[in-house]
Formats: C-alpha cells, sequence, structure tokens
C-alpha cells in the first residue's frame, strides 16, 4: 500500500488529486478497444437516482455502461482501483466496503452541468474517481472537468484536461464540477468508492 502514499496524502490536504499517467498509452487503447466491442451495450445516462430518476439530456449528455467489478476487461485496472480502495482504508478508515464504476462516452458537444457526486439523502458515495481514456487529447479539443474548490478559495475553480491514462480522485461530498463542452468524443471510465449506507 505504501506506493499510494501521496495520493493518500493529498486526500487528507486537499480532497483531491490528479495522477497522470496512471495507465500509459497501450493500456488506455486497450481500453478503449473494449469500449469498441461493448459499444451496443451502452445506454444513455441520467441524474438522480431510484424514484428521482431522470433523462435530461440539457443536463447531462453521456452515454454509459455500468461494469460488474470482476469485468473482464483487458488491462486489470478494475484490480488497481480496488488496491486503491485498500488503501484508502487502512490509512484514512473510510469504511469504503466497494467501488462502482462504468464508462462514459461523450459526443461532441456533449456536457455535463454542475453538480455534486453526493446523492442527496445517501452518504454512500466517498470518494470520486475519473480515469481518462482520450487517445492524443489537446487543450484545444476542450471536454476539461472543471472543479468547483471550496469556499475559502474564493470561488476559484480547478480545471482538468482530459489526457488519457490521468486519474483524477476527489472527495465526493466536497467538490461539485462539471464537464465542459468538447469538440471530439471524450471517454473515461468514472465511479465512486462506497461506504455502506447508514
Amino acid at each position: 500500500m505504501s506506493g499510494y502514499n501521496t495520493v493518500v496524502q493529498a486526500l487528507v490536504d486537499e480532497g483531491k488529486f490528479v495522477w497522470p499517467g496512471f495507465l500509459n498509452p497501450q493500456q488506455v487503447a486497450a481500453l478503449r478497444a473494449d469500449m469498441d466491442a461493448l459499444q451496443a451495450d451502452f445506454r444513455p445516462a441520467g441524474i438522480g437516482r431510484e424514484q428521482g430518476y431522470q433523462r435530461d439530456i440539457s443536463i447531462r449528455g453521456d452515454e454509459v455502461l455500468w461494469l460488474d467489478n470482476d469485468a473482464p476487461l483487458a488491462v486489470p485496472v478494475l484490480d488497481q482501483l480496488e488496491e486503491l480502495r485498500q488503501a484508502f482504508n487502512a490509512s484514512l478508515y473510510l469504511g469504503l466496503v466497494e467501488f462502482e464504476a462504468h464508462f462514459a462516452v461523450y459526443p461532441a458537444g456533449g456536457f455535463y452541468q454542475r453538480h455534486l457526486d453526493q446523492h442527496r439523502n445517501a452518504d454512500t458515495r466517498v470518494v470520486t474517481f475519473v480515469l481518462y481514456l482520450n487517445e492524443d487529447w489537446q487543450d484545444s479539443d476542450g471536454g476539461q472537468l472543471r472543479i468547483y474548490l471550496d469556499s475559502q478559495d474564493h470561488g476559484r475553480t480547478q480545471d482538468v484536461t482530459p489526457h488519457g491514462g490521468t486519474l483524477v480522485l476527489f472527495l465526493s461530498d466536497r467538490f461539485e464540477h462539471e464537464v465542459l463542452p468538447a469538440t471530439r468524443e471524450r471517454r473515461s471510465l468514472t465511479g465512486w468508492f462506497r461506504r455502506r449506507p447508514v
């Protein structure tokens, strides 16, 4: 678990961490191939949960495919995420019992308006992760993840360009964020480390 000390400390100090090169270009390409093979199984994403769930393309415009934790992917990225979950528990005692994840595809022009990942009246999502699976992404392509920093930062934001292989982690109940429109298709593996409902 010692290899994750930097990210654990960043969550303590800042509540977030950006990890360029979490995956190499060959691993990104292999996961993109997995996505292509599963393309027929993707479904339009919605917002809310249970009775409050709805599809609203004025708020969110991606398609998603939810993954089982033992999904047979070309790269053992789910195993790496499981190692992260264990490291967070060992060092921070977060009580994370599982993670949930989905592939997400935003078409050119697609976006997701500002939101918080922790659902109202539910605090099971503790740490959000976003792993970008884009090839040869340029800053001018857009599609940044805009993170709204805490109020003591006077409304400042942090933009993360979705370069392939970059992993972003942040506390789900602390940072509102949005996906800005891009000029080309944008891909990611997105999910949450979760605790049991209280």
